[in-house]
């Protein structure tokens, strides 16, 4: 490529490829914890001499495996027949993240607000006059509660994120500081103390921390020791983002995801799968949720990453768009 020539979005392929490969690798990897976690398929550890899960032949294990090339060839195919930049395809996964993170902040707000209420009616021995006392009795349950209240208001933050565009992160630090402060009144001025206040405020300050970590990556937020990089011409800034993203990111985003999710006990999959609550009696319910959270953290992570490697190497190319690296405040 001769010096000022534009490069063309044929020989940026390779990088696009390498990109979307990641991300299809990612999504066969959750759709099949799914289905051997929760839906008891065996996994594709029988066909490499492992351990199956449950008791379905292995042809299942086969099929499993196919979802793999199944996501493989639709990467490969979309990368092939589109001709797309690799800073369209960037902002095109940014803005698939977005709505990701757009769906959790819902979820944690209404999930949270949702469980604060029944958990204050358990309390104060309302929840039966008002429900009956059969569901009364369900709802203090965290196998019912789980895929009976916060699956279908999950699903409604899903809907609700379609049609919005805030990511919500400055609403949900506010309602940190308002449940703190209730927290603090309610001790101090009227003896009122619960569990359910104190784990409201960290079920929302942990969504808070995790799920905005790849926001503040997209808006280069996240402290940058930036002795020697701030010298850096663009081409090399961009040589040292692309590394970054795959050697540090991608790679530190694949051991959460391999480590929380490769097994029915690990530190992700098991609490999500027993629903899995504290021991306060009447805390909320949310417990198993926050254990999600690392998951979501590592999803989103990655996806960024992809992003932000494929906006790096236009930089290196010197494809015309590039962000001003020298700013990192967040819009």
């Amino acid at each position: 490529m001769n010096s000022g020539e534009t490069p063309s979005p044929e020989s940026a392929r390779i990088f696009r490829l390498f990109g979307w490969i990641v991300l299809a690798i990612m999504t066969a990897f959750l759709l099949n914890n799914y289905l051997t976690y929760w839906q008891d398929l065996p996994g594709i550890a029988p066909i490499y001499g492992g351990a199956a899960n449950g008791s379905l032949p292995v042809l299942w294990s086969w099929l499993q495996v196919g979802i793999y090339a199944v996501f493989l060839l639709g990467a490969t195919a979309y990368v092939l027949k589109s001709g797309r930049s690799l800073r369209e395809d960037s902002r095109t996964i940014s803005d698939i993240n977005a709505f990701l993170i757009r769906a959790a902040f819902f979820a944690v707000l209404i999930v949270g607000l949702t469980d604060a209420v029944i958990s204050f009616l358990r309390i104060e021995d309302f929840l039966s006059g008002i429900v009956g006392e059969q569901l009364a009795d369900n709802l203090g349950r965290a196998r019912f509660r789980g895929p009976y209240v916060h699956m279908p208001l999950i699903a409604l933050s899903v809907v609700i994120a379609a049609f919005t565009r805030t990511l919500g992160f400055t609403w949900l630090a506010l309602l940190v500081v308002v449940a703190e402060l209730l927290i603090v009144i309610g001790r101090f001025v009227f003896s009122y103390e619960q569990a359910f206040l104190a784990d409201l405020v960290r079920f929302w300050y942990a969504a808070l921390f995790l799920f905005a970590s790849s926001y503040t990556l997209l808006e280069e937020g996240h402290v940058r020791v930036d002795v020697f990089y701030a010298s850096f011409s663009p081409r090399t800034k961009g040589i040292v983002n692309a590394v970054g993203s795959v050697i540090l990111g991608m790679s530190l985003c694949t051991v959460i995801l391999v480590i929380g999710m490769g097994g029915k006990q690990n530190i992700i999959n098991s609490p999500i799968l027993t629903y899995e609550t504290t021991q306060a009696g009447f805390g909320l319910f949310v417990k198993y949720l926050m254990a999600g959270f690392l998951g979501v953290f590592a999803v989103s992570m990655m996806i960024q990453f992809v992003s932000y490697f494929m906006d790096a190497v236009a930089d290196v190319r010197g494809e015309p768009g590039g962000r001003d690296h020298e700013s990192h405040s967040i819009q």
